[in-house]
């Protein structure tokens, strides 16, 4: 059932709010029209909240007259490919490629942030209206024949000032989280420092002294729908690449297999990927918490301590993050294919660490729970943003907020 909005509200169509220009592409076998002023728009600048006012790719202005220029304020879409239906936000003159078209707003009918706005709850009709068994496309006739609610100028303006405040708040909150991000790695460099350089000369000693294995998990054929419902479920490399644990980056296993428990992943584990490519091979992450039903697949190790203990988790999580651990992990991996790098037990367990007293890897790792619980807190704060801005977004267009 269509909303029923306020009387003082109509439906229009794109084509009647906005010209409709689909970009287009100089010939890039002219050099002389590229590497100006003027920026030049592809579906990866899109998909943000702030308005775009650079880019990578620029036009000169001999370019430009081979381009269709787009005004300050012009409400940007992706109409062709995987990226179908990503938005953006002229922040200053522009050009776009052919994948992309422009409402350029008449400002007497619509307020260009109240498009904007609208145009991002529309991601699933978009991708439905350019559905193809080839390349998604939703042509330019079809896309401006799509309806919009249009409330009074006035309307739109509050309606886009309250959405506006909002992203906002959720980039802020974003940013803070990036940030903190940092923290642990700045915490270890203050507490540590260089381990390349040593200068508070540490204990040097081979991974071996301290690692007894790396121990993996096996390679299982996964049920071919992702979302099926499984008993259990096996890690991807990708649970890893970004120095996080993220367990829902994983595949379900068919319920007749029934593995080992030291296939398992547990909390407090510290996993390393054995394979990857050259910028991921070894990247590591610490479990903090963990789902009951994740396995190990082969590509994915688990650190095996040695007793008495002489490292902690934590500790070893940052220090093969830093540069030196990073650029000599790159250097043991070996294999022929440009995309994949492996690297050998023993490679690994020959590369020689700081190791630094018990005592001030304790008080590493206190601190860097600290940062872990702000993280969370920040989280939390994101998710409750996002989940309001969702509300403010479905009741915005109903004439309800």
């Amino acid at each position: 059932m269509s909303p029923k909005f306020p009387p003082s509200w109509t439906i229009h169509l794109f084509k009647e709010i906005a010209e409709v220009i689909t970009g287009t592409t100089p010939l890039t076998s002219h050099p002389q029209y590229y590497g100006g002023s003027i920026p030049f728009i592809g579906p990866t600048e899109l998909g943000r909240e702030d308005p775009i006012i650079k880019s990578p790719k620029s036009l000169s202005d001999e370019g430009a007259t081979q381009a269709r220029l787009l005004p300050r304020e012009a409400v940007l879409v992706c109409c062709i490919g995987a990226t179908i239906g990503k938005i953006g936000f002229s922040g200053t003159e522009l050009a776009t490629n052919q994948q992309i078209n422009a409402l350029v707003c008449n400002k007497n009918i619509a307020f260009p942030r109240y498009v904007f706005h609208y145009c991002q709850t529309l991601l699933s009709l978009f991708r439905h209206q350019g559905a193809s068994t080839t390349l998604p496309l939703l042509p330019k006739g079809r896309f401006q024949e799509i309806e919009i609610p249009i409330p009074p100028l006035e309307e739109q303006k509050r309606i886009a000032e309250i959405l506006d405040r909002t992203q906002s708040l959720i980039s802020k909150r974003k940013e803070a989280i990036e940030l903190i991000d940092t923290l642990t790695q700045s915490i270890f460099l203050e507490m540590f420092g260089d381990p390349e350089i040593n200068l508070h000369s540490w204990d040097v000693q081979a991974v071996s002294t301290y690692v007894s294995q790396f121990q993996g998990g096996k390679s299982i054929e996964s049920e071919s729908d992702e979302n099926t419902v499984a008993k259990n479920r096996v890690l991807k490399v990708s649970a890893v690449t970004q120095m996080k644990f993220r367990p829902k980056e994983s595949k379900p296993l068919p319920d007749t297999y029934e593995p080992p428990d030291e296939h398992f992943v547990r909390n407090g584990d510290l996993l390393f990927s054995r394979a990857n490519t050259t910028e991921l091979v070894g990247a590591v992450a610490y479990v903090e918490k963990t789902p009951s039903n994740l396995l190990l697949p082969d590509k994915l190790w688990r650190f095996v301590w040695k007793q008495p203990i002489k490292v902690l988790p934590l500790f070893v999580w940052s220090l093969f993050q830093t540069k030196v651990m990073r650029r000599e992990i790159g250097k043991r991996a070996t294999g022929t294919s440009g995309s994949m790098k492996n690297i050998s037990q023993e490679k690994l367990l020959g590369i020689k660490t700081i190791v630094p007293p018990l005592k001030l890897q304790k008080e590493f790792a206190q601190q860097v729970e600290a940062v872990e619980k702000l993280k969370a807190t920040h989280r939390a704060s994101l998710t409750e943003l996002q989940a309001l801005f969702a509300s403010l977004q479905h009741r915005a267009f109903r004439g309800e907020l």
